[in-house]
């Protein structure tokens, strides 16, 4: 399948560009409080990872997450309450997870695949809980415990890049294989799943949405990290989780479009795309 003929909504593939982003953007009420735009939840970093944890919980709270609580082992809670002073934190391998209390739960950023890690991604599963966003090691816990895959709700949103998609879904000789195979999957499993990589691709019921924004400096360690905050960041505020998902891609490329004005490809980090966050919901409110 060729790039042309992959942007013929004809065939049920098209583009999300500024001018939908700004359709689907919500902005806050004026009289809007905390409580109005959801509490999320990142089950994130472990030991030697802790920065993926970072990383997403400033990204979903930058993304306008009302509440954040990030679960992470009891010993490494310091950090987060160090670099991120707005969050709270639980020891999610101690204290009870009721899912209930969540509006959106991210898993998997420097997760870890070690049973313990395991044990919560099949924990969060068996709960019978929605509203998630499955990425990085919870993605790699799925393909190496394929009857998992059999507990992942509809509408989960799953962030696979191509080596992950592959592990989860089979071997592919390139990325039109996968996307054709992320449109079957979407439209048999309910799922949400977003390719990621150059024009970022999302499949939901058999649709498939080309993303327009983002640039080469976000090949770097940390960019999936960031891209799971801010999806479930707008999970959290009430966005359908198909909306979140391409508004969530849309903002991540925009802002790192926007981190070009003071960096390079080459020099551009992901806390400069966090940075960049509020200048990219500028460009959707204007």
């Amino acid at each position: 399948m060729s790039t042309e003929n992959a942007l013929d909504p004809s065939i049920g593939q098209t583009i999300f560009d500024l001018t939908i982003a700004k359709q689907c953007f919500q902005p806050r009420l004026a009289n809007s409080h905390k409580g109005s735009h959801g509490h999320a939840l990142l089950l994130a970093g472990n030991s030697g990872k802790m920065g993926a944890a970072i990383i997403a919980a400033k990204a979903c709270l930058r993304a306008g997450a009302g509440l954040l609580t990030v679960g992470v082992p009891e010993h490494t809670q310091a950090l987060i309450h160090t670099a991120l002073p707005e969050a709270m934190v639980i020891d999610r391998e101690q204290d009870p997870l009721i899912y209930q209390h969540y509006q959106s739960i991210g898993i998997g950023p420097g997760l870890g695949v070690e049973a313990v890690s395991v044990k919560q991604v099949s924990d969060l599963l068996e709960s019978g809980y929605q509203q998630i966003v499955l990425d990085a090691d919870a993605l790699n816990i799925l393909s190496a415990h394929p009857s998992l895959m059999q507990l992942v709700p509809k509408q989960a949103i799953l962030t696979p890049h191509p080596k992950e998609f592959d592990r989860l879904f089979g071997q592919f000789d390139n990325d039109d294989q996968r996307r054709q195979k992320a449109l079957a999957v979407s439209k048999t499993n309910g799922w949400i799943i977003l390719l990621k990589g150059h024009q970022s691709f999302v499949a939901a019921d058999g649709m498939g949405t080309f993303n327009t924004t983002g640039n080469a400096g976000l090949a770097k360690a940390g960019s999936g990290d960031c891209l799971t905050g801010i999806i479930t960041a707008l999970l959290a505020h009430g966005y359908l989780p198909v909306i979140a998902t391409r508004l969530g891609v849309f903002l991540h490329g925009l802002a790192a479009d926007l981190s070009l004005e003071n960096q390079s490809i080459e020099s551009m980090l992901i806390t400069d795309v966090i940075e960049s966050l509020g200048k990219a919901f500028k460009e959707l409110a204007a």
